[in-house]
């Protein structure tokens, strides 16, 4: 076990290690947290990890790929530019050109860093010191410690939310930081602070670039070049008020409070301590560090970084009550907000606890959000190595990180679709969002989450084709396997001297038939469950052979608000139907996916087997029978991961339902007296449509429009004439976000509106009173909607103009008071 109070090897206690080329520099401080801090396992070095053939090795190599066709000075152009200095090569575009630039050079980094240590490439290395340097001497020209490459420009790009009265325009992101911030002069909404986006998200990136290059690749530049930066955003922000600070904070912000955790680590100044303290968001930890579940309308991965640096802090500080509010929160998103997947949120926000079938949609499951939840599950197996993270480690790895890489062009996704009919989306890998820059860090470290060690034991947390090589026992242990695609893995051993030690092997909780282990032919007792380790302690001599057997069997999960809406998986994987083309029409028809006509929880009987280990066909389906294969598999294909059982008097029901539905449709396009019908340019320009920053959606086969902040759109509509009218309006109930707005008649609110999360996964009709003191004597009024401050409207996929009798007739549509 590691005590922290007497030293913390920074190195170990860090997601990867050097390489034995360059090994971890020690240091050593005083927590001031309790006597002793153990964590039951740590990981090994990237370098001690090599991975074999398999899939793991292959995504390794696709994204080998991407990060060598990208170019460094490229992401350094904007640097220059706000240094001074002429750019070297045409910038980025994509957010590289909003005012988020830097957050990819930041991810680039680390990649870089990372892929150093997976490959021993030595370009990884290069471009690492390359990127080090010039940072150095951008920051040396600014002479107080900044370096960036955002800035304020007059025209607004992503959530610009700064009035001309407050200092609206062009301003470099150091006069931004040292004029307005410092002076507590602050406009903070959730993804824009002083009119810049998320300027502390981009920096958390670049700090934490700079903590790989150095931990990493033992670029000790880079950790000067921290340090000075740090020293100047202290500067910035150590004297503001709380309340202040607690306004700041509104504004999106990573896990910069990890960083400073960790420069803290390094250094032993208690400034960088206090600057991560400074980062605590109380609106959210607060109730979190109560066992409060208050994640239900929150941008999901806004908290999750956060509550890394919790994790991280506790490391270093020993505050229990930090380490209990990572525990709680990670018990709560894994158990209550999170999809088959391992994959958490819709439209990139947490709903209510346990309310997820209805929350489907094209972008379910942020591939960030998984990202920064396997970085905070690989700490809290450290601390106890509980075989729970460990399983859900394997799950998110599995059905989503491997599903969200290109199995060809190693392109990766922003959104993860698991809805009914969906299809994968991979990304320009020029667009550089978000999960563009993790999926670079991702696919460069696998061998960090495979196997994990204390003086007594070895842990096989995931089963991986690779070879470890535990310096400090002179072992060399090498796991042989296809699996996922094979029920089980082999393991070798080879050492100087024989070495006693428990070799723990996880026992996944997905297994329903028992596990077998033999060593050297000889079949082992297991005195372990489902959801454990299996402790294996004896001496190891070279040659010994482990072999593990892992039977795979069909079994359902049920969404946790509906146990007849079910996934099907197969051992670890889940399968997927197999729809049709990407392109096919009709896929939102209620008939498009099979519904499964067994009340049998049992899959097998209503599943037949096809060559292939996972591979399998429906055989109870209406009105079609699909094949199911694994989800990581399915590409360039509509598919389903999620299906209804149901019986005939189900199936009759939801048909009348159905037919209901589109029967008052019809009588309400039949009774109207007006309909506009958005992204139709000719009904549109028959209305007189007129707006300011609006635009055009195509949203499960329907087009909409919707007005981003600050803007606004409107229509002229004919109505009833000297009647008592409603206006009519349609949405989808599955958007999530601020999308307060309100909807005007001839320039009077007739209606505030909040459709966020409204009816998740339906579309819904609200009807809205036009009032007589608007309307009288009119054939027409002019209809606008205009978002409130640092919302959007809409969008709004049609609206009708209809009198109050013909409403009477037309059911579903809900009247708004």
């Amino acid at each position: 076990m590691r005590h922290l109070n007497r030293f913390f090897v920074i190195a170990v206690s860090l997601q990867c290690l050097f390489s034995s080329c360059k090994r971890a520099e020690e240091y050593t401080i005083t927590t001031g947290g309790p006597e002793v801090i153990e964590f039951r396992a740590l990981p090994f070095a990237l370098s001690d990890v090599k991975l074999l053939d398999g899939p793991f090795k292959r995504a390794t190599e696709l994204n080998v790929n991407s990060l060598l066709n990208y170019e460094p000075d490229r992401f350094l152009a904007k640097f220059r530019e706000q240094a001074g200095l002429p750019p070297k090569a045409e910038q980025y575009y994509g957010w590289e050109a909003m005012s988020l630039a830097g957050h990819s050079l930041g991810h680039y980094l680390s990649a870089c860093a990372l892929m150093y240590q997976t490959t021993g490439d030595e370009e990884f290395f290069r471009r690492v010191n390359y990127i080090v340097d010039e940072l150095a001497y951008y920051q040396e020209v600014d002479g107080d410690g900044y370096f960036g490459a955002f800035v304020r420009e007059n025209t607004a790009d992503q959530d610009s939310d700064i009035t001309e009265d407050e200092g609206r325009g062009y301003k470099k992101g150091k006069q931004v930081f040292e004029e307005e911030i410092a002076r507590g002069i602050i406009v903070s909404s959730p993804f824009s602070l002083n009119g810049i986006w998320a300027p502390f998200y981009t920096q958390h990136k670049l700090l934490a670039g700079l903590r790989d290059a150095y931990l990493l690749c033992g670029n000790r530049k880079a950790l000067e070049i921290k340090k000075a930066f740090s020293d100047w955003l202290y500067t910035i922000v150590s004297d503001l008020p709380d309340d202040t600070i607690r306004e700041m904070l509104v504004c999106e912000y990573g896990g910069i409070n990890e960083v400073f955790a960790e420069l803290y680590g390094l250094t032993g100044d208690q400034r960088y301590l206090e600057l991560s303290m400074i980062f605590h968001d109380t609106v959210v930890l607060g109730p979190l560090s109560r066992s409060q579940d208050n994640l239900h309308g929150l941008h999901a991965n806004t908290q999750i970084p956060k509550i890394t640096g919790l994790a991280r802090r506790y490391e270093l500080t020993g505050n229990k009550k930090e380490r209990e509010t990572a525990q709680f929160f990670w018990q709560t998103v894994v158990n209550n907000h999170s999809y088959v997947t391992g994959g958490n949120c819709n439209e990139e926000y947490f709903g209510e606890p346990g309310k997820l079938r209805d929350r489907l949609g094209p972008n379910t499951t942020e591939t960030c959000n998984v990202y920064n939840m396997l970085r905070l599950t690989k700490h809290l197996f450290q601390w106890e190595a509980d075989a729970k993270a460990a399983d859900f480690y394997e799950r998110a790895l599995l059905n989503h990180i491997h599903s969200s890489q290109h199995p060809e062009d190693g392109r990766v996704i922003y959104n993860l679709n698991i809805d009914m009919g969906g299809r994968k989306q991979f990304q320009n890998p020029y667009g550089f969002t978000c999960c563009v820059g993790t999926g670079m860090e991702t696919h460069s470290k696998y061998g960090g989450s495979i196997y994990f060690y204390n003086d007594q034991e070895l842990f096989v947390s995931q089963f991986i084709a690779s070879e470890l090589y535990w310096r400090e026992k002179g072992l060399r242990f090498r796991q042989i396997t296809a699996y996922p695609d094979e029920e089980g893995t082999r393991f070798e051993i080879e050492t100087d001297v024989p070495v006693t030690f428990t070799l723990q092997i996880r026992y996944p909780r997905w297994a329903q038939k028992e596990i077998e282990i033999s060593i050297n032919g000889k079949k082992e007792r297991i005195n372990a469950m489902p959801g454990s380790f299996i402790p294996l302690m004896r001496e190891w001599r070279t040659g010994d052979k482990i072999e593990v057997i892992m039977p795979f069997s069909l079994r359902l999960e049920s969404m946790p608000d509906d146990k007849n809406r079910v996934a099907l998986f197969h051992g670890p994987v889940l399968l997927a139907g197999d729809l049709g083309p990407p392109d096919e029409r009709g896929y939102t028809d209620p008939h498009y996916v099979p519904a499964i006509m067994s009340a049998d929880r049992d899959p097998g009987m209503w599943t037949e087997p096809l060559p292939g280990l996972h591979n399998f066909k429906t055989t109870a389906g209406k009105p079609r029978n699909v094949e199911l294969k694994p989800f990581y598999a399915v590409y360039d294909r509509r598919y389903t991961v999620f299906w209804d059982m149901m019986n005939e008097e189900g199936w009759m029901r939801r048909e009348e339902i159905i037919q209901q539905k589109k029967e008052n449709y019809s009588l309400l396009e039949e009774l109207a007296t007006d309909r506009v019908i958005p992204g139709d340019s000719d009904n549109e320009q028959k209305h007189n449509f007129r707006g300011e920053k609006t635009s055009i959606r195509y949203y499960l086969e329907r087009y909409c429009r919707e007005a981003d902040r600050g803007g606004w759109f409107s229509y002229d509509l004919t109505i009833p004439y000297n009647e008592p009218a409603y206006l009519v309006t349609d949405y989808w109930g599955g958007f999530e976000g601020s999308r307060t707005f309100d909807i005007l008649a001839d320039g009077k609110v007739i209606a505030e509106v909040n459709i966020s999360g409204s009816k998740p996964g339906n579309f819904f009709k609200t009807a809205y009173a036009l009032h007589y003191s608007i309307t009288m004597d009119k054939h027409t009024v002019t209809v606008t909607f205009r978002p409130h401050e640092f919302n959007r409207a809409g969008p709004v996929f049609g609206i009708y103009a209809i009198e109050e009798k013909a409403l009477q007739s037309v059911d579903l549509i809900s009247i708004s008071p």
